[in-house]
C-alpha cells in the first residue's frame, strides 16, 4: 500500500555496494507488485498487485510479458506476498496491516492443479490472528503488526512483521502458522532488530533458498541473508548485509536458485517498476 511510502533514489557511499541486475520492465497492469514466487512445474514468475488492485493473479516471463492471468474467487484486502511449498501449491499473503487495526487477516492456498485455470478460481482459507496484539489498533509506539513477509518451510509458513514505530522501522517478529485451511493463533518465535531503522528499512519480502541453507529479508535499501542457522532459528544465523545502490519500493523477492535471486519493486513517481536478478557474493 502506498500509505506512508517515502520513495529515495540515492548512491549509498557509506559501505560496498551491491548492484541488481534489470531483466524486465514490468507491464503497467502489475505496476503494484507485491510478491513473486516460481511453483513447481511452471516456467512463469507467478505475482500480485497489492490492496486496491484485482484479485488478480499473473503469470509473468522473464522478459516481463504477462502469458496469463486468474482471477481468484477472494478479495485482494491487501495482498502483500507469495510463497509457495514443495508440491507446487501457491499461498497469497492477504496480511497487509498498514494501520494496524485489521481482524481479517488471511493466507489463501491456490491448488498447484488450479494454476492452469481459464476461470475463477476458489482458495482455501488460513485465518489467524497475532497472539500479542490484544488492540486494534495498538498505541502508535506499539504498531509492529504489519506483514509483507512470508514463506514456506517443511510444513508450516514463517511470516516476518514489518514495523510501523517511529525509531524501530528495523524491529521485524517471526511468526509460525500451519499451512493448512483453519482459523489459528499465530506461534511467536522470537523478535529482531534489522542494522537499521529507518522508513527505508522496513521488512517487505522473506524467502528461503530451494537448499533451505539461507534465509533473505528484503527492505528498499538492503537484502539481509542469514546463513549457518539451525531448525526455524532463521535469525540467530549468520548475517550478511548487501546494501543496494539505489532505493526504490523494494516489495518483492525470492531465491531463483541457491546463490540468485528474483527482486521486484513497485512503479511509483516514475521509477521502479522492474524485475531484476541479484547474485549472491
Amino acid at each position: 500500500m502506498k500509505k506512508f511510502v517515502i520513495i529515495i533514489l540515492i548512491t549509498v557511499t557509506s559501505c560496498k555496494k551491491s548492484n541488481l541486475k534489470t531483466i524486465a520492465d514490468l507491464p503497467y497492469a502489475i505496476k503494484e507488485v507485491s510478491g513473486i514466487a516460481r511453483v513447481k512445474n511452471h516456467k512463469s514468475l507467478w505475482m500480485v498487485n497489492d490492496a486496491g488492485n484485482a484479485p488478480i493473479l499473473f503469470a509473468v516471463d522473464e522478459d516481463g510479458t504477462i502469458q496469463h492471468t486468474i482471477k481468484v474467487n477472494a478479495e485482494n484486502h491487501d495482498w502483500e506476498e507469495l510463497a509457495t511449498d514443495d508440491t507446487g501449491n501457491l499461498y497469497i499473503g492477504d496480511f497487509g496491516n498498514n494501520n494496524n487495526e485489521r481482524q481479517n487477516l488471511c493466507i489463501l492456498k491456490i491448488a498447484n492443479a488450479d494454476l492452469k485455470s481459464n476461470t475463477p478460481i476458489d482458495a482455501q482459507k488460513i485465518t489467524f490472528r497475532y497472539p500479542d496484539q490484544t488492540e486494534f489498533p495498538p498505541q502508535k509506539d506499539q504498531q509492529f503488526f504489519d506483514c509483507e513477509a512470508f514463506f514456506f518451510l517443511k510444513d508450516s509458513l514463517y511470516l516476518f512483521t514489518k514495523s510501523r514505530v517511529d525509531n524501530a522501522y528495523g524491529k521485524t517478529t517471526l511468526y509460525r502458522l500451519p499451512a493448512k485451511p483453519g482459523d489459528y493463533i499465530a506461534e511467536k518465535i522470537t523478535t529482531y532488530n534489522t542494522p537499521c531503522n529507518r522508513m527505508t528499512c522496513w521488512v517487505t519480502s522473506a524467502d528461503i533458498s530451494p537448499d533451505k541453507s539461507k534465509m533473505a529479508l528484503l527492505t528498499p535499501t538492503a537484502l539481509f541473508v542469514f546463513t549457518d542457522f539451525e531448525g526455524s532459528n532463521f535469525l540467530e544465523g549468520t548475517l550478511k548485509e548487501y546494501k543496494f545502490e539505489f532505493i526504490t519500493q523494494k516489495e518483492s523477492v525470492f531465491f531463483k536458485d541457491n546463490n540468485t535471486l528474483y527482486l521486484a519493486d513497485e512503479y511509483i513517481f516514475g521509477i521502479g517498476g522492474n524485475l531484476y536478478e541479484f547474485a549472491l557474493k
